[in-house]
């Protein structure tokens, strides 16, 4: 297109071109426009094509904006410089649009959780850590394989079960949870009455490493080191053991890699007359497979 051809970008105005590119719906189809010409990659980079059709294909990305552009939450692999603040901005966000958009493509990939991080009570360590709400099978060195909290005399104490996700970004569309049953006292089921789930990020990122691998017993609270961007509405529980879907009403993007589960409301009385949550599975499942970005655990 460069030389003696005719190029319609340079031969229309700027607004009738971007009239036609943004009727473009395939993120691969920005990228080969940018690479048809310089004047063209200038011209889709100046008026933000690839944010545009990432917005409209998937508008769950608005509620992330400032975290993708302004928190780095993905770093292109590559930008040329310029000296020019604003160009160089421009040139981040093609290429960190345009890699989200191609990424989230609808496909399901089966729990997104990459490892625990936190309960805001242990009963018993280790036998009754978070970290085995993560096990696939329902039995480690010959013991039942769940989380237990601390007993209450208050039922209506919260519980809550946090994870880092194996992204910084990733589409979650529903949370599984399995509730423990007690084999004993009449083999009661400690499920809560309902969930309420939160995405979000730490707070300082240099501090991320303290949060991991502290399952000790006791209450522990992480509250004053995240953001949570998210909360879901709540989501009553069976007192059935089995594991339990709960779908969210769209899916949601969760920016920072963090998941939480907030169990509400106590029913199982045990024999020391304190209520208690024992969970013995949680998955998360991801709209996104082969998505990544550079800010992998």
């Amino acid at each position: 297109m460069e030389g003696s051809s005719i190029d319609f970008v340079q031969l229309l105005d700027s607004d009738l071109s971007s009239k036609i590119l943004s009727n473009l719906d395939d993120p691969a189809d920005v990228v080969r426009v940018a690479s048809v010409s310089h004047s063209w990659r200038h011209f889709v980079i100046a008026s933000g094509l690839s944010k545009i059709l990432c917005l409209r294909l998937f508008p769950e990305t608005s509620s992330a904006i400032t975290a993708i552009e302004e928190n780095n939450i993905i770093e292109p692999l590559e930008v040329e410089t310029t000296g020019s603040v604003e160009v160089e901005k421009l040139k981040k966000d093609h290429q960190v649009y345009a890699l989200l958009a191609r990424g989230l493509a609808p496909s399901l990939t089966k729990d997104c959780i990459f490892e625990a991080i936190s309960a805001s009570s242990t009963d018993h360590y280790p036998e009754e850590m978070i970290h085995l709400t993560l096990e696939p099978t329902d039995r480690v060195y010959g013991r039942p394989s769940y989380w237990s909290s601390l007993g209450e005399c208050n039922p209506e104490v919260p519980e809550t079960l946090t994870y880092k996700l194996v992204s910084k970004l990733c589409f979650i569309t529903e949370i599984n949870i399995q509730p423990f049953q007690v084999f004993y006292d009449d083999f009661p089921i400690c499920a809560a009455k309902a969930v309420r789930f939160r995405v979000g990020h730490v707070r300082d990122s240099q501090r991320e490493r303290y949060l991991i691998g502290d399952y000790r017993a006791g209450r522990r609270s992480i509250e004053d080191q995240v953001v949570w961007t998210y909360t879901s509405e709540k989501f009553p529980m069976v007192q059935e053991n089995f594991i339990q879907n709960f779908k969210l009403p769209e899916p949601v993007l969760a920016v920072g890699g963090l998941l939480q589960i907030e169990l509400l409301g106590r029913v199982a009385l045990a024999v020391d007359d304190l209520f208690y949550f024992w969970v013995w599975l949680s998955e998360a499942v991801d709209w996104n497979e082969g998505f990544s970005t550079t800010a992998q655990p």
